[in-house]
């Protein structure tokens, strides 16, 4: 069975016009046209297709990706090449992850903090006294918090009742 770039678009859930790029900077070598010069896509297309969606959105430059697709054509003889093309952007993502995470987990700290800021009527109550600085004894009560089994998201939730 063939697909037209739309249809393979819509399965993808990216634009026709993404689709044409990748072609245009050599990243669908792979894909036929028909006696009009259309893209006519396969089934086996979407194995790779996957792969370069799924890294463009680990953030994988367009251009290493052309080079991990022309690995792939050329055969076994660049497996151990796309194992560790592979292995090194796992790694890069998995360190962009922790990142998230941690920038996630200090805005849930500081969701808290105004969350009982707002509950006291003033920010105060988190300040060493005399001082406007924060207090290390408040970042360690919401760690406390989340160490007990608290969910992080849900202590900075505010409730009207």
């Amino acid at each position: 069975m063939t697909y037209s770039i739309g249809q393979v678009a819509d399965r993808l859930d990216i634009s026709p016009y993404t689709l044409r790029y990748y072609d245009k900077e050599g990243l669908l070598p792979f894909v036929d046209r028909n006696a009009a010069g259309r893209r006519r896509f396969k089934d086996n297309d979407f194995n790779f297709l996957e792969v370069i969606v799924c890294l463009k959105e680990a953030g994988v430059p367009v251009k290493q990706i052309g080079n991990f697709i022309d690995l792939c054509m050329t055969g076994d003889a660049t497996l151990q090449d796309r194992y560790d093309f592979l292995a090194e952007h796992e790694a890069n993502l998995e360190q962009k992850m922790a990142r998230l995470q941690h920038t996630l987990d200090f805005l849930r700290w500081k969701k808290w903090y105004y969350k009982t800021a707002l509950q006291a009527g003033t920010e105060r109550i988190h300040y060493l006294p005399g001082t406007n600085q924060v207090d290390p004894a408040v970042h360690a009560e919401f760690e406390q918090l989340v160490a007990d089994g608290a969910s992080p998201k849900a202590l900075g939730e505010l409730s009207f009742k």
